[in-house]
């Protein structure tokens, strides 16, 4: 199961989000869910890196299928949208496939 966790600050402005775990909804190389949780991952950060100023930090490790990341400067519009996108996104995943698959939480940090 992926476990997510999506961190909100004081102004329940989404800030940063853990992700760990395998969905293991199919064979490794063939997981759909798996697949989709990491391309909307990685193209949300791909979007913030190239798209916005904002700053942040990320550590991921591949067999965990940890990846965790968190703004450290203010949060830019752009960004506040991408991450908003990425929560919605995965939400819709969770939803499609199951808590079985891919578990949610939000955290105030």
């Amino acid at each position: 199961m992926i476990q997510v966790t999506f961190f909100k600050n004081k102004e329940n402005e989404l800030n940063g989000f853990h992700f760990i775990g395998h969905a293991e909804y199919g064979i490794a190389g063939e997981d759909v869910v798996c697949a989709g949780v990491s391309a909307l991952v990685f193209n949300t950060v791909n979007c913030i890196e190239y798209m916005t100023e904002d700053t942040f930090t990320l550590d991921t490790d591949e067999k965990t299928g940890r990846f965790e990341f968190h703004i450290t400067s203010s949060i830019s519009h752009d960004t506040a949208v991408l991450l908003q996108s990425l929560s919605i996104g995965v939400q819709g995943i969770s939803n499609d496939y199951g808590t079985d698959f891919v578990k949610i939480h939000f955290k105030e940090v």
